[in-house]
């Protein structure tokens, strides 16, 4: 009998043993959790919310380099990978943990094998009490960006003024020399001609791209016929398509219409298919088509000719950017009409696109929204 009790007996024991342990060891680790808060001091009073409401990538690293705290634009700004902080900026850290003073540095990161290999950051680190540093990044990789194309730019209209200027005083002397050869004045006075034309055109487009960059709004926005664009943009470039034996067709949707400047829409039709023309070879065809989709008047341009590279597709909106630049000065490109392209477009509201392939030509699509006549009165002042 004295054996049947003592089982339970010895059970109850091992269990009440058993809890008393669990609860040591809970209690151990709720103390040992307080001491270790305790040792840790804690982030500097309003630090985190300032933190928080930075408009610019911001980290703030401890001394094991990790990030304690981060600003909501920091995941996407090349600051962390894979969600620690980069080695780049941990070695600033470390730097700025040892001396004590403010690091500003400017880096270039990788960007994992985009067609723009690199990011642009300019950085300052300082130490904020005894442990943590704050990184603070600005990205300038689109200011410089801007920077090298404004650099570009004036590079290029000194060069692309300088070949015109140079030919005018050339030329100027040669009919001076051949004052007595009609025959020589004749094909001088041509050749003049047509450089100070070149030379006309290019500061022409100059003062356009400049005006339409300025998005100066237009006083009297007019609807306007998508068919009369169309016409007056194939019309403009009729004589030199039929030299080269091109056929320019129209065809597609009628009676579209859009709101906007109609010389501006003219321009930047007609600049397409002037393109179109130029670099297409000889017994070829450009066409012209207009598509509704939706609430957008579609304009494609496509061509037979080379086509453009891959590589280059997404640069030939820039302002000078050409693929071949001696077939362009033979063909009296000047490199802006694309430019003034993308920005006549934009400045209305829409977009353009590009299709090309090498050796099969290419297509240029302006989408533009369709005008709401009852409502063309209310759009008076809209950007163009």
């Amino acid at each position: 009998m004295e054996s049947a009790w003592l089982v339970p007996a010895a059970l109850a024991v091992g269990v009440i043993i058993g809890a008393a342990i669990v609860l040591t060891i809970a209690i151990a680790d709720r103390n040992g959790r307080r001491a270790a808060a305790l040792s840790s001091p804690s982030l500097p009073s309003g630090l985190e919310q300032v933190i928080e409401i930075l408009d610019r990538p911001a980290v703030l690293v401890d001394p094991s380099s990790s990030a304690v705290r981060m600003s909501p634009s920091t995941p996407s700004s090349g600051l962390l990978v894979n969600g620690a902080v980069r080695q780049e900026i941990a070695d600033l850290a470390r730097e700025v943990r040892g001396s004590g003073e403010v690091v500003e540095r400017d880096l270039i990161l990788p960007r994992g094998g985009r067609r723009d290999p690199a990011k642009h950051l300019r950085v300052r680190a300082a130490l904020i009490g005894s442990r943590w540093v704050l990184v603070i990044a600005e990205d300038r990789t689109e200011s410089i960006r801007l920077e090298e194309v404004r650099r570009d730019f004036v590079a290029n209209v000194s060069h692309e003024l300088k070949t015109p200027i140079g030919a005018v005083g050339l030329l100027a002397e040669a009919i001076e020399s051949a004052s007595d050869e009609p025959d020589q004045i004749r094909r001088f006075t041509a050749r003049l001609t047509t450089e100070a034309q070149r030379l006309a055109h290019l500061t022409q487009e100059i003062i356009d791209l400049s005006r339409i960059q300025g998005a100066d709004p237009v006083a009297n926005v007019d609807v306007v016929a998508v068919d009369g664009i169309v016409a007056a943009a194939i019309d403009r470039v009729r004589v030199v398509a039929d030299a080269k034996d091109i056929e320019v067709a129209a065809g597609g949707s009628k009676k579209l219409a859009v709101l906007g400047s109609e010389t501006l829409l003219v321009t930047a039709v007609h600049n397409l298919v002037a393109n179109a023309v130029q670099y297409s070879p000889e017994h070829s065809r450009v066409g012209v088509g207009v598509t509704r989709r939706g609430d957008m008047a579609e304009i494609a341009i496509t061509d037979q000719g080379v086509g453009i590279a891959d590589d280059e597709q997404e640069r030939v909106f820039e302002r000078f950017f050409r693929s071949d630049p001696a077939r362009s000065r033979n063909t009296g490109g000047t490199g802006l009409g694309l430019a003034i392209v993308k920005h006549v477009v934009q400045n209305h509201g829409g977009e353009v696109r590009l299709w090309s392939q090498p050796g099969r030509g290419s297509t240029f699509t302006i989408a533009l929204p369709l005008a709401d006549p009852a409502g063309a009165a209310q759009t008076e002042g809209i950007a163009v």
